[in-house]
């Protein structure tokens, strides 16, 4: 007899038997109990969980001679000729082959003639989002409206590329990726239908590769009997087909967790050396920090993390936070996608593996702001240090005639409250206060006016200041002459900086009048005239007199 491939082998002939699609199974077999067969299906989802032979087994279901039924028996002509392909009503299509509209009117030449044993007449059309939108619309009306002997089972792969005017006309089933468990325990019934020997870490690696896929799963499995000579074993499939080893990357990030970075490069040499493609070393280790980051999060369920939690060293999985892991997995990402535009991709790979031994160092700003937050907030509340506490100082004293010693300097017990303040056993005696005496106040000059227009960094006010004609000033006030108009009104629109000035430099913190000085009268009655002189002083002229 000829070899058949586990895919083939194993495949499900039943409703029975499928894994990992209890929905579509339930809701399939509770349609066909009651009647309730529609004219079209379709079928979505992954590669290799079971579309097609669901189809298969439909039409087994509606064309078996106990039927319609949702348990076929898989004995009678009918059910024998679907299973090995060779029933007449049961016509299977390859859609990415016949895209064409000429072939959809085939079909609609064709649908006109009943089946010639069977109950229905099935069209199973595979891959159906790759027909043209021309064969998409000669389709419509016919699975709208076709005859009462007349079903479409159509798959896909890629629901989003089938029109919504054909998927509106059918029943939609999506098929889920089956679990990792239910792929592994498939996996120990085929070795054992073939007598082949087969340890537990190396059936779940098939299982994690296939990633959720069945006939993956089984092809794999197929490649690993080939060379595992009756026994399958994870260090003969790491061997053979060059998969990095769980050994390995442990030695790796634990000699850079140790800052040996000289082991973790001479570790990566070796993987290189045993055949491991440089893509293949950087799958492997995204895997691994992607796993340590899910476990640092809390799960532990194998479906999801695809690594056995035992085969991690438990020094690692303490060894980083999730900000570090999530790090360290864009990293490795961000590798993968430039890897293939690098000058030298083993560059690459060991520039990242010399970032990832300063991983623990990493601190990503939104944990350094938190990190503030509390050290200002500990402060606050006074718990920075075990041995400093907030104290409140007493009011300033008044100065003592004499410098005062070290020991002179009152001690606070820092235990109390805020406001108490335990003094010295031995306080010096405080001295009378001496008698206020009026503060004399200096006379603001010319040269003083400069430094304060110096001060007030305003090149253009400074010149103004410079242009002061006279300068009256006592205790409580301080006036400023101009012989022109725009001086005095630009100075007064900066008063504020102009006292600020004035009382850093001279001390003088009274009131700053500014004004305009008359001129002086002159005979000539043309200079007389006050309009002509205060046209005079706001252009900065002179008069002249003939």
């Amino acid at each position: 007899m000829a070899y058949e491939v586990t895919a083939t082998r194993k495949r499900p002939q039943s409703f029975d038997t499928m894994v990992g699609q209890e929905f579509v199974v339930s809701t399939i077999t509770h349609a066909i109990e009651q009647g309730r067969i529609a004219h079209a299906y379709l079928f979505s989802g992954p590669r290799g969980v079971g579309k097609t032979t669901s189809a298969r087994i439909l039409a087994k279901a509606l064309n078996c001679e106990h039927g319609p039924t949702a348990h076929p028996c898989g004995e009678c002509a009918s059910c024998r000729e679907i299973a090995a392909g060779n029933s007449p009503d049961v016509i299977e299509i390859d859609g990415a082959s016949n895209t064409s509209v000429n072939d959809i009117r085939a079909i609609k030449d064709e649908v006109m003639f009943p089946p010639q044993a069977s109950r229905y007449k099935i069209y199973i059309i595979d891959e159906v989002h790759m027909l043209s939108i021309s064969a998409f619309n000669a389709l419509l009306k016919t699975i709208e409206e076709p005859p009462e002997y007349i079903i479409f089972i159509f798959a896909t792969t890629e629901l989003q590329k089938v029109p919504a005017t054909i998927r509106s006309r059918c029943q939609q089933f999506h098929f889920q990726l089956i679990s990792l468990d239910q792929v592994k325990e498939k996996l120990k019934e085929a070795a054992n239908d073939l007598g082949v020997q087969a340890d537990d870490d190396a059936l779940f690696w098939i299982a994690k590769e296939s990633t959720g896929s069945m006939r993956d799963a089984y092809t794999l499995f197929d490649q690993v009997v080939s060379f595992s000579g009756g026994h399958i074993t994870l260090a003969g499939i790491r061997d053979k087909l060059g998969i990095v080893g769980m050994d390995q990357l442990n030695q790796m990030v634990l000699g850079m967790l140790h800052g040996d970075m000289k082991g973790a490069l001479t570790g990566f040499q070796k993987m290189l050396h045993d055949g491991i493609s440089i893509d293949q070393c950087v799958k492997d280790l995204t895997q691994y920090y992607r796993t340590l980051m899910l476990l640092a999060q809390g799960i532990t369920d194998e479906d999801i993390l695809g690594i056995q939690e035992s085969e991690f060293d438990p020094e690692v999985r303490k060894a980083y936070t999730n900000e570090q892991l999530e790090a360290a997995v864009e990293m490795l990402l961000k590798l993968y996608r430039d890897i293939r535009y690098s000058l030298n991709p083993r560059f690459e790979v060991e520039l990242l593996l010399s970032r990832l031994g300063q991983l623990p160092y990493l601190v990503s700003p939104t944990s350094l702001v938190k990190r503030l937050q509390a050290l200002q907030q500990s402060l606050t509340d006074g718990k920075s240090l075990p041995a400093f506490q907030r104290a409140q100082l007493p009011a300033r004293q008044p100065a003592a005639p004499s410098k005062p010693s070290f020991q002179d300097v009152p001690v606070f017990n820092f235990q109390q409250s805020k406001k108490q303040a335990v003094p010295n056993p031995a306080p010096a005696p405080e001295p009378e206060p001496a008698p206020s005496v009026p503060v004399r106040v200096r006379q603001v000059t010319k040269e003083d006016l400069k430094t304060v227009g110096q001060a007030m960094n305003q090149p253009m006010l400074a010149a103004m200041l410079g242009n002061v004609t006279k300068i009256e000033q006592d205790e409580n006030s301080l006036t400023l002459s101009f012989s022109k108009v725009y001086d005095r009104d630009k100075l007064k629109m900066a008063m504020d900086t102009l006292k600020q000035a004035v009382a850093t430099v001279t001390g003088f913190t009274g009131t700053i009048q500014l004004l305009v000085e008359e001129p002086k009268k002159e005979e000539n009655p043309s200079t007389s005239d006050p309009a002509i002189s205060k046209i005079a002083s706001m252009f900065s002229g002179t008069i002249v007199t003939e």
